[in-house]
């Protein structure tokens, strides 16, 4: 999760606040240290991206428990549809940061009764939800990535979604985003940035199952 620190500056009787770019969890501490060395610094509060505000005691406290929880989690998702077959395939990475450490979980299925390439672009999503509440991430932003603009944009409500399957798709997925408390941010890019999740689908039409979770080295 990214963080914000404002402050309040006092030179020769004079007051400024000051409000810093959004920097990462880990550095907030070092920052406020070094900015109270220069006995300038009179007051800090902490933001995250949800707005919640923190005083720096709070805010350590809270460090020490989200330092146990999974954070700072982005999501790249990707499905495949072979007509002739009528298989879909689906392919997902998760990243995230635990105990300090890098963490990724990549899997991927293959799912029959799936009608379309879109439907199986839903399909992927909605288990890349499931998967992150099996790591035990909740209430905490999340960084969606996928290639179907399509997906993305319906489910950020700039297209509408008239088929009639793709909207029960796109309920499930909000109801459980809702149930973990997650605020996504949807971010559609082009196939080359989601290489990772286009394999994995392309791996299960295949017929090659992929589950595995670990510390990046």
């Amino acid at each position: 999760m990214k963080m914000k620190i404002k402050w309040q500056y006092e030179f020769k009787g004079r007051k400024a606040e000051f409000e810093s770019e959004w920097i990462s969890k880990d550095i907030v501490l070092p920052l406020i240290e070094d900015l109270g060395r220069t006995g300038r610094m009179k007051t800090a509060t902490i933001m995250d991206e949800l707005l919640n505000e923190w005083t720096v005691k709070e805010f350590t406290k809270l460090n020490k428990q989200l330092d146990e929880e999974p954070s700072e989690v982005e999501v790249y998702f990707d499905g495949g549809f072979d007509r002739s077959s009528q298989i879909s395939g689906i392919g997902i990475a998760v990243y995230y940061k635990k105990n300090g450490e890098d963490w990724r979980c990549r899997i991927n299925d293959r799912l029959l009764q799936l009608e379309s390439n879109n439907e199986a672009e839903y399909a992927a999503l909605y288990r890349a939800i499931e998967l992150l509440g099996e790591i035990g991430v909740k209430q905490v932003p999340v960084t969606i990535t996928g290639d179907s603009h399509v997906v993305l944009k319906q489910l950020s409500g700039e297209w509408p979604c008239f088929d009639e399957t793709l909207n029960k798709w796109l309920d499930r997925i909000e109801s459980k985003l809702e149930s973990l408390h997650l605020t996504p941010l949807y971010k559609p890019v082009d196939r080359r940035q989601n290489k990772e999740a286009d394999k994995l689908a392309n791996q299960a039409l295949e017929g090659t199952i992929v589950n595995s979770h670990s510390v990046i080295s």
